[in-house]
């Protein structure tokens, strides 16, 4: 069995297409149909079947995938490590965050960690937490910021709560059922159209939790958003949305109306595959961080919206 066998079986099992794959590695299509029918005859059974003209993974390709990919993804690993050691490259560091974290905590963090480190490739993913949580546990990222979910993190993770962060009903006008502090019942958007976040965005989740938990389904105005389209379709006035408070900064047009205690609260997490072992760079980012939340509680100085856990 050769690494290279395993890369070829891994992208024919997340592309579900030989040549495509085969564009995906970079050879062609009649090679890798000859490699992986090698890494067949190694392991004594097929990996790949065709079911109406489609490709899908047998029994045994089914084991073999997370196999391959944790293995693909520490021989990386090891590969950096040892790079980053003898002074063979830069190194790298992968951070995913979510659109709220991408434009308020991670600039400042980035910037430190740039001034210490100037050399190191630096690539930020922008996304929601379920996504970014696919891309940890595929060995895409090496760190990410994310939505704690109330069931606990995914077990492949380590996961570490930090901050927490406050949601804000964002509109274009001022909605009904305003209490006299300025502040709104979840129950007030009862009859209200709201814009919704797309599939993959915690913020979905957590707007229909509050909703039917306040005894309701939402009015959907505009399904599947990203989060500068929801903000955009709330200031034309097609519905109000529950963003975290930290956006609304970049908004000023948009009116923010706080929720009522208890309010919709959500743990920020900073978190990594448990079971690969982060580089030196993703090792100082995770440092770099965390002294960075905690100087901000200290002098209280983070970010509208966030508090300490």
């Amino acid at each position: 069995m050769q690494l290279h066998q395993l890369r070829y079986f891994v992208a024919v099992a997340e592309v579900r297409h030989f040549t495509h794959a085969a564009d995906l590695v970079g050879i062609t299509q009649p090679s890798l149909s000859k490699q992986i029918h090698a890494l067949e005859n190694d392991l004594g059974a097929p990996l790949f079947e065709r079911v109406r003209g489609n490709i899908a993974l047998t029994a045994a390709g089914e084991v073999l995938l997370p196999l391959a990919k944790r293995i693909l993804a520490d021989v990386e690993t090891a590969t950096r490590e040892v790079q980053e050691l003898v002074g063979l490259r830069r190194g790298r560091v992968r951070l995913g965050a979510t659109p709220s974290l991408a434009t308020s905590l991670a600039p400042p963090v980035l910037r430190r960690f740039r001034d210490a480190h100037p050399n190191v490739d630096l690539r930020v993913e922008e996304g929601g937490s379920q996504d970014l949580v696919r891309d940890l546990l595929r060995g895409d990222l090496d760190l990410a910021l994310i939505i704690m979910p109330a069931q606990g993190a995914d077990p492949g993770l380590r996961a570490d709560p930090i901050l927490r962060e406050s949601l804000v009903v964002a509109s274009l006008d001022r909605l009904p059922g305003t209490l006299p502090t300025g502040e709104l019942r979840v129950t007030d958007l009862r009859d209200q159209p709201l814009v919704m976040f797309r599939e993959g965005y915690d913020l979905r989740d957590a707007t229909l939790q509050a909703c039917r938990e306040a005894g309701f389904e939402p009015t959907v105005s505009v399904d599947g958003g990203e989060m500068d389209a929801v903000l955009s379709f709330v200031e034309a006035g097609l519905g109000a949305a529950l963003v975290p408070g930290i956006v609304m900064a970049r908004r000023p047009g948009i009116r923010v109306t706080r929720l009522a205690s208890p309010g919709v609260r959500r743990t920020i997490a900073v978190a990594r595959r448990r079971d690969v072992v982060p580089t030196h760079a993703g090792r100082e980012l995770r440092r770099i961080l965390m002294e960075y939340v905690l100087t901000a509680i200290e002098r209280d100085d983070l970010p509208p919206g966030v508090e300490p856990r």
